[in-house]
């Protein structure tokens, strides 16, 4: 409910105006694989997947985009953006379900050895100001019906890791509306490109 999608639309508008050749991403999915493993993930059938199940779905879906889209865009000096990333797993898997950072780092070494986002973009909001305007999106997957609490631990771990990778990470308030969040995300990028 941060608004996320959306400004990843507009990052990507800007980024092609400025002549960069832009790759688009999302997770979980982005490939046929991490698609099929995004389905897995978000059916709400399967309510009693298990945290560490939940957390290999995740970065096998994440290890397959990095593979076949990831990389290759990289080396040809495509900008890539992802809608989400590996310190979604650190937020959702560790801090949510409580498996704890410790264990994610584990599987991101494994799966991604040492790529890591150059800017990572964190919209924030208050928990229950997003759940407002998730109830307006339709229906819920499963991820969006947990807890208050649960998501609480999203944020909060979320925030711990923009604090302790400051070089990485530029935190948005996401509270106000699309244009006003437009612009701080503009800044960051003008900033982080020296425009």
């Amino acid at each position: 409910g941060a608004g996320k999608s959306t400004q990843n639309r507009r990052i990507v508008e800007w980024l092609e105006e400025q002549g960069k050749t832009v790759i688009e991403t999302r997770e979980p999915g982005g490939t046929l694989v991490s698609e099929q493993i995004r389905q897995v993930l978000l059916d709400t059938r399967n309510a009693g997947l298990n945290a560490t199940a939940e957390l290999l779905l995740m970065f096998a879906a994440r290890s397959q985009l990095v593979e076949e889209v990831i990389l290759p865009a990289l080396a040809e000096g495509k900008v890539v953006v992802c809608d989400r990333f590996a310190d979604a797993s650190y937020a959702y898997q560790g801090g949510g379900r409580q498996l704890g950072v410790e264990t994610v780092a584990i599987v991101e070494q494994l799966v991604l050895k040492d790529l890591q986002p150059d800017l990572t973009l964190l919209f924030d909001i208050p928990v229950e100001a997003g759940m407002k305007r998730v109830a307006g999106r339709g229906e819920a997957d499963r991820f969006e019906v947990e807890s208050l609490r649960f998501f609480e631990r999203v944020r909060n771990t979320y925030l711990e890791r923009a604090a302790a990778n400051p070089q990485r990470f530029r935190v948005i308030d996401a509270g106000g509306d699309e244009t006003q969040v437009w612009q701080q995300v503009r800044r960051v990028l003008e900033a982080g490109l020296g425009l």
